[in-house]
C-alpha cells in the first residue's frame, strides 16, 4: 500500500514547494546523469515522483510500482499489458498516474519531462508550470519513434519554459518557443576531485598496465568503434579501458584486441577511483546524427578529476573546452594518437593547468545550475498564475454585466425624495 511521506515541512507545503513529476525515458538506477544531479537538489525542498517508462509484460494485471530511491525521491514504474491495443494501454497508463496523484495527494505539482513520449498518459494532469529540460536530441538516436518529433511540437506548445543539455541544442531549438534557455552540464567537482589523491586501484583495473585511455559512459551507437579500433591497433603498447552498460548495438561489433580492458558498468560513487587511475580520458564519439546535439557530462567530470582530455570534435566539446585549451581534439586515428601523446606530457606539467580547469569548473556546479534553473520555473509559475487571476477577474467582470441586480435600498430612498420634490 502507497504511504505518503512526512519530511516536508509545512511551510514547503504552503509555499507550493511540494511537488515535481517527472517524466523520463531513463531509468533512474541506470546511469547517474543530468536528471539524478538536478532533481536530487531539487528533492531536498519538495517531493520528486521519477516516472520511468512503463514495463509491458504478459500478464493479466496492470499496477504501479513506487519506491523512496533517496530522500525525496520516489521511481514511479507503470506495469501495462503487452496484450491490449495501444489505446487501452494509454487509457490504462492515464488511470495508473490518476491513481498515483491520488494516493499521494499530489496536486499540480511541476510537470518536468524529458521525453514527449509522455504526453498521450499525462496531457490530463493538472500542474503549476509545464517544463521540457531537453538534454538530448532523442529523435536522432537509434530506434527512435516516428512520432517523437510531432509529439515535441505539442510539448513545445504546453511548456511554460524550455530547457537545453547544451549550448548546439539551445541553438537548434531557441526559435520554438519565447523562454528558452541553456543550462549545459555541470559538475560536482567534490566527488570528481577525489581522484586527484586516489591510489588504491579498483580490483578489475589494478593489473591493466599503463599508458592507460579510459572511458565511462553508455557504449552505444554514439560510439566510434572504427577509431577505438585504430588507436589500439596503432598502440598496442597503450591499454584502453571503457566503462559502461553496451546499449542497442551488438557486443560481438565491439573491436577485440588484448589492449582493450571493458569493465562493464559501473555505481557514480565508485567512478573517482576509476579514474584516478588513467593517464588520459578520452571521449571517442562518433561524429553521426545522434552525436550532433549532445554535450557530454563526462567532459567537466574528466576535467574535475584533474585528467587531461582528448575528443572528437563534439560541438559541444570544442566550445568552450577545445576553445579554453582544456581539451585535445581529434577525429583520425593518427591525430587521436598525437593528442594522447600530447596530453601525456600536459599531465606532467599539471599545476598551471589545473588552476585554469578549477576557476573554469567553479563557475558551473550542479548546485548553482539547480538555482537558476529552479528560479526561472518559479517565474514561470508566477507569470502563468498573474494570467490566469487576469483571465478570472475578466470574466467576473462580463459576469456581472449580464446579471441586473437590484437597485439597493439608499437608492431607492433617493428616487422617491426627488419625486417629492417635484410635487
Amino acid at each position: 500500500m502507497l504511504s505518503h511521506p512526512s519530511f516536508l515541512k509545512t511551510e514547503d507545503v504552503l509555499y507550493g514547494n511540494s511537488d515535481l513529476v517527472c517524466l523520463s525515458h531513463l531509468r533512474w538506477d541506470f546511469v547517474y546523469q543530468r536528471p539524478q544531479h538536478l532533481l536530487s537538489r531539487c528533492a531536498q525542498k519538495r517531493r520528486v515522483f521519477f516516472v520511468e517508462e512503463p514495463v509491458v509484460e504478459f500478464t493479466d494485471s496492470w499496477w504501479i510500482e513506487v519506491n523512496e530511491r533517496e530522500p525525496g525521491v520516489w521511481v514511479v514504474v507503470p506495469h501495462l499489458l503487452d496484450w491490449v491495443t495501444d489505446e487501452l494501454r494509454t487509457a490504462m497508463h492515464q488511470s495508473l498516474m490518476n491513481e498515483l496523484f491520488e494516493q499521494f495527494a499530489i496536486a499540480n505539482p511541476i510537470l518536468w519531462y524529458y521525453t514527449p513520449s509522455a504526453l498521450p498518459f499525462t496531457h490530463h494532469l493538472s500542474s503549476s508550470a509545464v517544463v521540457y529540460d531537453c538534454m538530448d536530441e532523442l529523435s536522432a538516436f537509434k530506434g527512435a519513434s516516428p512520432t517523437l518529433r510531432h509529439l515535441e511540437q505539442e510539448l513545445f506548445q504546453r511548456a511554460d519554459v524550455v530547457f537545453t543539455g547544451g549550448q548546439s541544442l539551445y541553438e537548434a531549438k531557441q526559435h520554438l518557443h519565447p523562454n528558452i534557455h541553456a543550462f549545459p552540464s555541470s559538475i560536482d567537482a567534490a566527488h570528481f576531485g577525489q581522484a586527484r589523491t586516489l591510489v588504491e586501484d579498483p580490483t578489475d583495473q589494478r593489473d591493466i598496465p599503463h599508458p592507460r585511455l579510459g572511458f565511462y559512459g553508455v557504449i552505444d551507437e554514439r560510439m566510434d568503434l572504427e577509431l577505438l579500433d585504430g588507436i589500439a591497433q596503432a598502440r598496442p603498447d597503450w591499454h584502453l579501458v571503457i566503462i559502461g552498460p553496451v546499449m542497442k548495438i551488438d557486443p560481438e561489433h565491439l573491436p577485440q584486441h588484448p589492449n582493450i580492458h571493458y569493465l562493464g558498468g559501473k555505481s557514480y560513487k565508485e567512478l573517482p577511483h576509476y579514474l584516478a587511475g588513467w593517464d588520459v580520458a578520452m571521449l571517442p564519439f562518433a561524429l553521426n546524427e545522434s552525436t550532433r546535439f549532445i554535450s557530454p557530462t563526462k567532459t567537466p567530470e574528466y576535467l574535475a578529476a584533474g585528467k587531461p582530455v582528448v575528443s572528437t570534435s563534439i560541438r559541444d566539446v570544442v566550445r568552450p573546452y577545445g576553445q579554453q585549451g582544456f581539451v585535445q581534439i581529434a577525429d583520425t586515428v593518427e591525430d587521436f594518437v598525437a593528442a594522447a601523446e600530447q596530453a601525456m606530457q600536459q599531465s606532467q606539467q599539471e599545476t598551471d593547468w589545473l588552476t585554469q580547469v578549477d576557476q573554469f569548473l567553479a563557475q558551473n556546479s550542479w548546485d548553482q545550475t539547480w538555482e537558476n534553473m529552479i528560479q526561472q520555473v518559479e517565474a514561470a509559475i508566477a507569470k502563468r498564475s498573474a494570467a490566469q487571476n487576469s483571465v478570472r477577474a475578466a470574466n467576473a467582470v462580463r459576469a456581472s454585466r449580464k446579471i441586473k441586480m437590484p437597485r439597493s435600498t439608499r437608492a431607492a430612498a433617493v428616487d422617491r425624495a426627488n419625486q417629492s420634490l417635484k410635487r
